[in-house]
């Protein structure tokens, strides 16, 4: 956590969440400062579409090279928009640093490269929507038990299993699911 903000850690949801399209999420905060806060969804793929099937209804290229994974429903924002996560072996002038070893891409140039037999990140998500966060929201979310926290790795980022990404991000804190609660207290 960097300056009290949360940009490159694992949101995990908690039960009891209050929005239905949150429910047992893993958002990668991707921006944090104190006027917004922005990610990505990790594990709620979009049934039945590949990346590259996207890429190739984006014409990105006859022949395309990027591995058979699915497009993720990044958030309820903006969902005819793209983002690529990426690690930072590929960069544009338009990337992003999120956190040690990833950066954020939201122009064509990084699709292009995806669709390339080099030149392309070593590992990525296309996520389309993100979710987003007005001042201090996301950190009275975080007081009020709505997230847990972590630091993330690349097989809770990259991975596929999607439906098992929010268990594994709660065992990597020690916690068991079945005994997470959806009422929080104060002690």
């Amino acid at each position: 956590m960097d300056h009290g903000f949360f940009s490159g850690q694992l949101l995990i949801a908690m039960p009891g969440i209050s929005d239905p399209r949150f429910e047992r999420a893993l958002i990668l905060v991707c921006a944090h400062d104190e006027h917004h806060a922005m990610g990505l969804a990790l594990n709620q793929p979009v049934e039945g579409l590949s990346v590259p099937d996207l890429l190739e209804r984006l014409d990105i290229a006859d022949e395309v090279k990027a591995p058979p994974d699915l497009v993720l429903i990044g958030g309820p924002v903006e969902r005819e928009r793209g983002f690529v996560l990426h690690t930072d072996d590929y960069a544009s002038a338009h990337s992003i640093d999120v956190g040690p070893g990833l950066t954020l891409t939201a122009t064509r140039d990084v699709l292009e490269a995806m669709a390339q037999a080099s030149g392309h990140p070593r590992k990525a998500i296309l996520a389309l929507g993100y979710a987003g966060w007005g001042p201090a929201q996301l950190e009275n979310e975080i007081k009020e038990n709505v997230w847990l926290t972590c630091e993330p790795d690349e097989a809770l980022i990259f991975g596929g299993e999607y439906e098992r990404k929010w268990t594994r991000a709660l065992a990597k804190l020690g916690i068991d699911p079945e005994r997470l609660s959806s009422i929080a207290g104060r002690a």
